[in-house]
């Protein structure tokens, strides 16, 4: 069964994580903190944007045996000072985790804030591109990371090369396009469909005649990728064909792709080229922790 939030090996990630920054052996906390302290951590956003990372957040949390006292939803709007999380226990186990909590929250929210832009940009498309995750991702964070894409209001492709049958250029230098695409449906599943990158309308064409409903223009302009969909149309084989777009678009240009007759547009700048967004922890004892903020 999928993990919290539904990122498989949440735990596991954090574990890592926090075994990365020696948690155990925090010599300044130890030093000043040589017993418990009952405490209260707020976290809080310091920038528009939207949240992900809860589920980080809530593993660590059980990792370091605190409570969960209140938690924003991943997907929410926030503001500068929303507080996206409240924890309460032992002040020295909340100030292992503390950068480790804020690098996994700056980081995913980054990412989802950067795909609701994308998404809010293919507004006033025909079709509408939806706007698609790549597997280009930190070693170790692709399911975070794409996680974070959906929160964001993306969708995450494909998760690795297990997960479908995509025929690229760089297969294609050693097989021909239809040798390649007779091997690569002998050997789909029942009911699977073949992707199959093309670059120029001759190719698209090609593909086409040969069967291919799924086709991926790649690195193409858009002056070109609407050039690729018209010769479709001109040929009458638009129809009932899913097109993607890939190759160096970003939530800064996917604007100028909205209308070339695309489904879809995977930018792997969303992993790749997210920037952080911050957010802030504050300790305090808990005598104070209900207080309203």
């Amino acid at each position: 069964m999928p993990a919290e939030g539904g990122i498989p090996g949440v735990d596991a990630l954090v574990r890592r994580a926090l075994a990365e920054d020696r948690v155990r052996n925090d010599r300044t906390t130890h030093l000043l903190f040589p017993r418990a302290l009952a405490a209260e951590a707020v976290v809080s956003a310091q920038a528009s944007g939207v949240l992900s990372g809860m589920a980080a957040v809530r593993a660590l949390a059980r990792a370091a045996g605190l409570q969960v006292r209140s938690a924003r939803a991943d997907g929410s709007r926030i503001r500068p000072g929303t507080v996206v999380a409240r924890l309460g226990g032992d002040a020295r186990r909340i100030l292992g985790i503390e950068r480790t909590l804020l690098n996994f929250l700056m980081h995913a929210s980054g990412i989802a804030t950067a795909t609701d832009r994308a998404v809010r940009a293919t507004d006033g498309g025909r079709p509408r591109l939806a706007v698609y995750a790549t597997r280009k991702t930190l070693p170790g964070l692709r399911d975070l990371e794409k996680a974070a894409v959906v929160h964001g209001g993306g969708r995450p492709h494909r998760r690795d090369l297990s997960d479908a049958i995509l025929v690229k250029n760089n297969h294609l230098v050693f097989v021909p396009l239809e040798t390649a695409i007779e091997r690569a449906r002998a050997g789909a599943r029942p009911g699977e469909r073949v992707q199959v990158e093309v670059r120029t309308g001759r190719e698209a064409l090609r593909a086409a005649r040969a069967g291919i409903r799924d086709l991926l223009i790649d690195n193409a302009s858009p002056a070109r990728a609407r050039a690729i969909v018209r010769a479709l149309e001109r040929a009458g084989l638009r129809r009932g064909r899913f097109l993607e777009l890939s190759g160096g678009i970003t939530p800064e240009t996917i604007a100028r792709y909205r209308s070339v007759g695309a489904d879809a547009a995977s930018l792997g700048a969303l992993t790749h080229s997210a920037a952080a967004m911050p957010f802030h922890l504050t300790l305090r004892p808990a005598r104070l922790s209900h207080r309203a903020d």
